[in-house]
């Protein structure tokens, strides 16, 4: 997908997805601190109309605790981002920030040994969905 994040594409709605992947992350420790909807900002703010796009800030506190405590700036880095989205075809994707991509900035042995936890989970969290 890139160099900074993994997914697929869905056989469900939009919704369906959106609300799997909130279970997925649950299972896995996290929740989601922030939820984004983009396509309704860009009309609010833009007039601009496009498919639903929503970004949600996916943080596990165990794993936000030990990595802020090897590096308490690792907060610019978090939380993690998930995107549910709809292309303009209507297929629906499922896309997740890789961590130890992210997470490789920080160039700490440490924090990259966190980011492979987290990104086991994460993909767990997408094999679930």
């Amino acid at each position: 997908m890139s160099t900074y994040g993994f997914g697929k594409q869905v056989q469900m709605s939009f919704e369906e997805a959106l609300a799997r992947v909130t279970e997925a992350l649950g299972k896995e420790g996290f929740g989601v601190l922030t939820q984004i909807d983009v396509a309704a900002t860009l009309k609010a703010k833009l007039d601009k109309t496009m498919p639903p796009y929503k970004i949600l800030g996916a943080c596990n506190p165990s794993y936000a605790e030990k990595a802020l405590a090897v590096e308490p700036q690792i907060g610019l880095l978090l939380p993690c981002n998930v995107v549910v989205r709809e292309d303009q075809a209507g297929a629906v994707h499922v896309e997740l920030m890789d961590p130890l991509s992210v997470l490789d900035l920080v160039q700490r042995p440490e924090v990259q040994s966190i980011a492979r936890e987290v990104k086991a989970k994460l993909e767990r969290v997408l094999a679930a969905v």
